[in-house]
Parts: C-alpha cells; structure tokens; sequence
C-alpha cells in the first residue's frame, strides 16, 4: 500500500507483463500475418511502423503517464479537466461492451481445447451428424477437388469450416438476427468457465491479477515457438513465409493499405480503452513508465510479426498439400484460428497433441486481454463512486462478480445458433469510431486544455526527466490529427455490414450505430452535466471545469477566474 491507501502492484514486473498481456491479444495471431499478406508483404511495415510510432505509441505513453501520476482509474483521473470526464466513462463503456463478445472467443477455444482430446479430432472428415451433404472431404483426390469445385467451395465445405459453423456454432439452425435460438448449453458452460477464471483473476485486485499473468503473458511465446519448429519441418512452409513477407512495394500507393497499418496498429496497442491507464494507477509514483511503454511496443510488434511466420509456415503447408494458391486458403479472424488452422494440424502425426497447443495458446492470449477490460470497467467505477464503497465490507468481491455476472449474461446471447451474427455486430461497432473518439478526447483534454507544460512538469516529477519536443509534438498535433483522419476514411470507406452471405437489415446496422454512440456520446453528455451544475457565468464554468483540482479549489476560495480563462491555450 501506498500512503494514499491505494494498492500497488507487488512488482514491476507483474504492472509490466500485465500491459503486455492486454496489449498481445488474439489480434496479433489472426489478424495482423493475414493484413501483412494482403497488403504487399514486407511493405506493410513501412505504414504499420510509421503510424505505430507517430500515431499509438504517444497516445499509449500519455495513458501510462496520466495513471500513475494521479493514481486513479479512468473516470475519476479526470480530476485534471472535468470537462472530459465523459472521456473515462465513454472508455469504461467500451471496455464492457467488448467483453460481451471477446470473452466468448475464449470460450469457443476451451470448447475446441476439449475437443481436441478426442482419440480422432472431430474436424476430420465428413463423417458427422453436423455435416452437410455439400461437405468435401479433405482426403479427395486434388485433381478432382479442383477440376469440380471452385477454390471457395472447397474452404467453405471443408470438415474444418463445417465443424466450426455447423458442429459449434449450430449456424444451420438460423436464419439471422431476428431468429437467434437458444444458448447452446456446451458454449454456455465454456464461456461460463471463462468469467469464473476471469473473476477468480480480478475480485483481489492486482495483487491476483499481477499473479496470473506470468502464466497467461508468457505462455503464448513458449508455444509459438514450439509450433515454429514444427512448422518449418512441413512442406510448403517455406513458400507461405515467402508469400508473407514478398514485398510489394506498388501497394504503398493505396490508401486502403495506411488505413489498414492504422486501425491495426491503433487497436493492437490498446490506446483509448483505459485498461492500461487504470493498470498504471497501480504504479509505484517513480516508476520508468516511460521505460515500460518502450518495450510493451516493441513485444507487441514483434509477437505480430513473429506469429506471422508461425501461421503462413501452415498455411503454405496447405497450400502445398491442397494444390490450390495460398491465397484461397489465407484468412482472417475467427476463419482463420478455428477453421484454416485446426484443419491444417488435423494432417500432422501426433495431430491432437498440436491442436491442444495451440488452443491453449488462444485461450491464454485471450485471457489476460479479458482480464485488462474487466479490470479498466472495474476501477474505473469504484475509484470515481469511492464514497459509495468505501468502508464497505468485501466491496471488492463484491462488485467484480456483478460486473461479471453483467457481462456474462450479455455474452451467451452469443452462443445461440443465431449468436455468431451479434457476435459480428459487437466486433465492428463495439470498439471502432467510440474507441477512436475516446482516444481522440483525451489528447485534446490533455495538450489543449491541462497543458502540455504542466503534463510535461508531472512527468519530470515522476521518472526525473521531461518529454523531448518529439512526444510534445506528437501529443499536441500529429496522433489528434493521426486519430481524425482513421476516423475520416473509416467514414468514407464503410460498407453494409455483412457475414459472409448474410446481409444484416438495415435496422441491425442502426442498432450497431446505436451501440457505438451510446458510448461516444457520454463525452458531451457529461461535459454538459458539469457545466450546467457548476454555479456562475457561462465563462466561469468554462474556466472552472477545464482547471485542474487544484486550480479549482483556488477559483473557489478567491473567487477570481480571469486568469484562468485563457491560461490553458498557452501550454504548449
């Protein structure tokens, strides 16, 4: 405990693998290998590295900087500039959304955990009940398998992809979101073992989360590495790390591909969901977060690079064995992790050992990631309600097993036959344009309305040394406007939402626009709740709800606020 009575983190180095382990999800593995391929190999990383170190990497510092310095979640830290405070509970909003999909991503990996245990992986053949009669057997002659059915039809009637969407998900069983069925009770009780893992995890605080993720964090590179080797051991592997990393430089030219570096990079950090500034509320006051932030970025990128190699070393294997392009067999998201991949060491001898592996490995990436957006919904709340909880008795406990209970009984509407297409509509509006605009708020708040001179005065009083003109620039103009213009093309570039041939009605569309805006809309919801409940001209509530605590108390006690009017323009 510190003197302010608040926990702090046994060690440095559990604050440390924490932040990675939110930062390394399941993103890294089956999203960032298939952007790399699709857009121009090894000339992906010009944008990707660009927009990482001009765009998240500040935004990530910031949030490091404004947790520890004033140890507090992401609500209340707004203390410093209470006009923003809808900026924490816009972050809060968003964390919890996204854990009524992410967490069951998990829970569809523990299924295929147990699954894997199987003396014959269920995802053989198409010898099943599941199974359609459109089925096409792997063990098909290639010749034929090309020569009669198209490269498509063969991936989406794979065992493989059968298994996932008709053995799993019971996909056959709806026609869409307005027929979901009923929670299958296998899913229901592998997700309901996620959120007990999740709150056995969190009801201590940091001092059982701090724990945990030196299994969870660390787990993944052990297994990547093992599954490398093997890779490498395959035919075909070479030719599908040539496919990922083949530079093709005339790709540069398209804007789909900047937007692309951005998004990912911007969401593979985590900028914006507050997990890692409540993390850092945690922090010893002196702790190198500046330190800190340096190598969470650089294991972050390099875990997405890495994992590249791991995934097209099979997917060249595929590739090699089906006699069809990689191209036909490269994807991404859920297709790629439980049908490509499952389908490709269901051939290996000792296929079963392999697939344990590797969904051992999803489900400890997944896991310390749930665990950040619970803990950032978690403190966020208690810190700014600490009145209400505090000399409660097991306040703690209590709460987080609301919260889970909360998020659990959103979830398993996911795992309905029907659950994979809400499942596809909390993944692209629970944490786009909000999480963008929390990000973008709260640099504003920072270097336009805190000051970038006091900012840059706590961090000197806190690691010994002030930010260069390189962050303070970064700060002020280039990761706001970095963070405008991904929203700007994410506009422009939007398309009808669909999963894969189903189109959503245009009313599910406006619920997932309604969805993310129930979130946005907090930021000037509660900036209008703190104007009108502050006494005073309209310029003495400006000035007082964009000065820091301090300042405040000082406006109340002279009375005078003409020296604060103008004051945070100057910082620079």
């Amino acid at each position: 405990m510190n003197p302010d009575g608040r926990e702090t983190w046994t060690s440095n180095a559990d604050f440390l693998l924490s932040i990675i382990g939110f930062a390394v999800d399941l993103a890294n593995v089956w999203r960032f290998p298939y952007l790399c391929y699709r857009n121009g190999g090894g000339a992906f990383l010009v944008p990707y590295l660009l927009m990482l170190v001009f765009g998240a990497v500040p935004l990530f510092y910031m949030e490091l900087i404004l947790g520890q310095y004033n140890r507090q979640g992401p609500i209340s830290v707004w203390r410093i500039c209470p006009l923003f405070k809808g900026v924490g509970f816009c972050a809060v909003l968003v964390a919890f959304y996204v854990s009524f999909y992410y967490n069951v991503i998990i829970g569809w990996a523990l299924y295929f955990l147990v699954a894997s245990t199987a003396s014959d992986l269920p995802w053989l053949n198409c010898n099943n009940t599941w199974n359609s009669l459109e089925c096409i057997d792997s063990n098909f002659n290639k010749t034929l398998n090309n020569n009669t059915f198209s490269n498509e039809t063969v991936r989406q009637n794979s065992p493989a992809s059968e298994y996932f969407s008709r053995g799993v998900l019971e996909m056959q069983f709806s026609d869409g979101l307005h027929d979901m069925g009923y929670p299958k009770w296998q899913l229901v009780l592998c997700v309901f073992t996620v959120y007990c893992m999740l709150y056995l995890s969190l009801f201590k605080g940091v001092k059982s989360s701090g724990k945990v993720v030196w299994g969870t964090a660390t787990m993944p590179y052990v297994v990547l590495a093992i599954l490398l080797v093997r890779g490498l051991m395959l035919p075909g592997a070479l030719s599908g790390i040539q496919y990922y990393l083949k530079p093709e430089l005339s790709k540069l030219k398209e804007t789909q591909v900047w937007l692309d570096a951005a998004v990912q990079i911007f969401y593979s950090v985590g900028a914006g969901f507050g997990v890692h500034l409540s993390y850092a509320s945690y922090n010893n006051f002196h702790n190198n977060c500046y330190r800190d932030c340096i190598i969470t970025t650089a294991v972050n990128c390099f875990t997405s690079f890495f994992s590249g190699f791991v995934i097209f070393t099979y997917l060249g294997y595929m590739s090699h064995k089906q006699g069809i392009p990689i191209s036909s067999v490269a994807s991404e998201g859920p297709g790629l992790v439980f049908q490509v991949y499952p389908e490709a060491v269901a051939t290996l001898p000792g296929s079963n050992i392999w697939a344990i592996l590797f969904f051992f490995m999803l489900i400890t990436l997944g896991l310390d990631s749930a665990m950040g957006g619970m803990e950032c919904v978690i403190t966020g709340l208690m810190d700014e309600f600490h009145s209400f909880f505090k000399g409660r008795r097991y306040a703690r406990e209590i709460f987080t097993f609301c919260a889970v209970v909360t998020s659990f009984s959103v979830a398993i509407v996911n795992v309905t036959p029907g659950g994979i297409y809400l499942f596809h509509l909390f993944d692209t509006y629970s944490a786009g344009i909000s999480l963008l605009c929390s990000a973008l708020f709260e640099a504003i708040a920072v270097s336009w309305f805190y000051g970038l001179e006091r900012f840059s005065n706590d961090v000197e009083a806190m690691i010994g040394h002030r930010p260069g003109p390189y962050w303070r620039i970064c700060w002020k103009f280039i990761s706001p406007l970095f963070i405008i213009s991904v929203v700007m093309f994410g506009l422009l570039y939007h398309e009808p939402l669909k999963y894969n041939d189903y189109e959503y009605p245009s009313w599910a569309e406006w619920l997932g626009w309604g969805l993310a805006l129930s979130s946005i809309l907090m930021i000037p919801a509660v900036a209008i709740k703190q104007i009108l409940s502050t006494p005073g001209s309209f310029s003495e509530k400006i000035a007082y709800n964009i000065s820091p605590e301090e300042e405040r108390e000082l406006i109340a006690r002279t009375k005078d606020v003409s020296r604060f009017k103008a004051k945070h323009w100057l910082y620079v």
